[in-house]
């Protein structure tokens, strides 16, 4: 019995150390407010380009989630070593890309509520 139950704490150990390796940290609208307003911050939007236009988040690099070369072109858009703050429109593609983004051991931080949380928190977006 003390086997089976000293296995089954092993077991559990490796499982709870391997996924907190990958780790997404989902942040409302005043986190991300905080977090973004460090330089070091890399901040991601992974709209189509048409809703980038319409209005972003100042200083957000755009690249679309739904596009089937996201992983290729995020990686060669952003620096590996600083850490990412990605949103979409209501947060669930933006979800997704933070768990492509953190699978490469990216440092990932995502907007629950995505840009809709943010304006409506009255926060303001720039149009290019």
């Amino acid at each position: 019995m003390k086997k089976m139950f000293a296995a089954i704490l092993a077991a559990l150990g490796i499982s709870m150390s391997a996924s907190s390796q990958n780790v997404v940290r989902n942040v409302d609208v005043r986190g991300f407010e905080e977090l973004i307003s460090s330089d070091s911050v890399q901040v991601i939007d992974v709209r189509t380009p048409e809703e980038y236009a319409v209005g972003h988040i100042k200083g957000a690099v755009n690249v679309n989630v739904k596009d089937s070369t996201f992983r290729e072109q995020a990686l060669s858009k952003i620096d590996r070593s600083r850490p990412c703050a990605v949103y979409c429109r209501s947060g669930k593609r933006s979800a997704m890309a933070a768990a492509i983004l953190s699978a490469e051991g990216i440092d990932i931080s995502n907007l629950l509520g995505g840009i809709i949380a943010w304006e409506e928190a009255g926060k303001a977006t720039v149009k290019e």
